[in-house]
C-alpha cells in the first residue's frame, strides 16, 4: 500500500511538473522525494516479498490500514518539505516582499 501510494504522488507530481514546466514552483525537489520513496518502497517490497513469499500477496485488512498510514504520512512530509523548500527558496519573492512590507 505504501508503494502504490508514494508512486501514484510521484506519477502525479510528475505529470504536473511536465505539463506545467514551471521551474518557480520547484516541483523537481518533490517529484525527486516521491520517486526516492518509491524505490524504497519497490526495495522492501522485495526484501519482505523473499522472506514472506505467499503470504506477502495476501496481507490481513489491519496490515493494509497501517501501511495507507504510513504511505499518506509519507506523501504529506514529503509536502511538508516541499513547503519549506519553497518558503526558503522564496521563488516569487512573495514572503521577501511581505518582510520588507512592514
Amino acid at each position: 500500500m505504501t508503494l502504490l501510494i508514494t508512486v501514484f504522488a510521484a506519477v502525479i507530481t510528475t505529470a504536473i511538473w511536465y505539463k506545467k514546466s514551471d521551474e518557480k514552483m520547484l516541483l523537481g525537489p518533490l517529484c525527486w522525494m516521491f520517486w526516492g520513496a518509491s524505490i524504497m518502497w519497490l526495495v522492501d517490497a522485495i526484501f519482505e516479498y523473499a522472506e514472506l513469499k505467499a503470504a506477502y500477496v495476501t496481507p490481513a485488512p489491519e496490515d493494509m490500514r497501517n501501511d495507507a498510514f504510513l504511505g499518506l504520512s509519507v506523501v504529506a512530509l514529503a509536502l511538508v518539505i516541499w513547503v519549506v523548500i519553497l518558503l526558503v527558496k522564496d521563488p516569487r519573492g512573495t514572503v521577501r516582499a511581505k518582510l520588507l512590507k512592514k
